[in-house]
């Protein structure tokens, strides 16, 4: 027996950089110290993949993850359905793409449910290819609500020290500011306590963002804080809950880095994704929250245009690969 978790990864859109920084990040073997990854994906795909980086790993396929030894140098993988043999086009949209992508990462999804594997690990997909492909899911997040029927699933970054944990993520801004109440909030920051508790923190600090510029100065650009925001933060500490704010959000990043905060809660999408992007872009990784299982995944796109290269860097996906591991051995959320 071993205590290092099974993780499934998914390899991502087969036309982009997935694979490719799959691979590149399995070259590392220090990653077999901490996990035993299983991939979901097709033997061809990855096989080109470690060509493009001139890699002499070897591929095999597995059909359960029960059946993966993991060892370094060997990679194995599950190939659900009839992709195997596939030649997909590297470095455009293509509905063959996002269809085989989407599968791929239902698959994962299920043997999470069924507790065949620890967590997930996630490769990035393409919406626009999901949908040429006949997928009705926007992105990762839709298709494990519906396939785990979870009423609330967020998205927390995370690059090193900084922490944002999405109120609202794929919402225009005017939808967004419409999200912003005092429910939304609460629900948002108890999910927040309950994960980091899960995670080995005792009592998490929370941040919790302001609206407006300037938290909206007692009321003269703005009445969200005041209105939302603030009686949130009141119930929130009333509940036992370590939490303060409104934060304006142009110093409360800083003081987030620096240690102050262990996660900030922010109000919609650039609020959170641009001081994670600035912080370390490249080190930056996604965690759902709200799942009946562990998912992680790369901060980053398919990258199209240098797909198939073996140019693309590795270390967002080597970032989440970490966290995964070291999330699904209950060791906390340092990568």
């Amino acid at each position: 027996m071993t205590d290092k978790p099974l993780l499934a990864v998914t390899i991502g859109d087969p036309s982009g950089i997935g694979p490719e920084v799959v691979a590149k990040a399995l070259q590392d073997r220090s990653m077999y110290d901490i996990m035993r990854p299983v991939l979901v994906g097709t033997v061809n795909v990855v096989q080109n993949a470690l060509a493009a980086i001139k890699s002499s790993d070897k591929v095999v396929g597995v059909d359960s993850a029960a059946d993966a030894k993991c060892e370094p140098g060997i990679i194995e993988v599950i190939s659900p359905a009839d992709w195997e043999g596939t030649e997909f086009p590297v470095g455009k949209h293509d509905a063959g793409s996002g269809s085989a992508s989407h599968l791929w990462v239902e698959e994962a999804a299920k043997m999470c449910m069924a507790g065949d594997v620890e967590g997930m690990v996630t490769a990035p997909v393409n919406k626009e290819s999901w949908n040429m492909g006949g997928s009705k899911d926007t992105g990762h997040m839709e298709v494990f609500k519906r396939l785990s029927g979870s009423s609330y699933v967020a998205t927390m970054l995370v690059s090193g020290p900084m922490r944002c944990m999405h109120l609202s993520t794929h919402k225009s801004l005017g939808e967004a500011v419409k999200y912003v109440t005092t429910e939304n909030i609460m629900t948002a920051t108890r999910l927040t306590e309950k994960m980091f508790n899960e995670w080995g923190f005792d009592n998490p600090r929370i941040a919790i963002a302001a609206l407006n510029p300037h938290a909206s100065d007692n009321g003269l650009i703005g009445s969200e804080e005041a209105d939302e925001i603030a009686p949130a933060v009141k119930q929130a500490i009333a509940e036992g809950i370590d939490a303060s704010g409104p934060h304006p959000a142009d110093t409360v990043f800083n003081s987030a880095s620096s240690g102050k905060y262990d996660v900030v809660v922010v109000m919609y999408h650039d609020q959170g994704h641009i001081p994670i992007k600035v912080y370390g872009v490249e080190e930056s990784v996604t965690v759902n929250l709200g799942l009946p299982f562990l998912r992680t995944s790369v901060d980053h796109g398919t990258a199209f245009d240098i797909a198939g290269t073996g140019i693309a860097s590795e270390v967002s996906m080597i970032e989440a690969l970490k966290l995964g591991a070291s999330l699904a051995s209950k060791k906390g959320l340092s990568a």
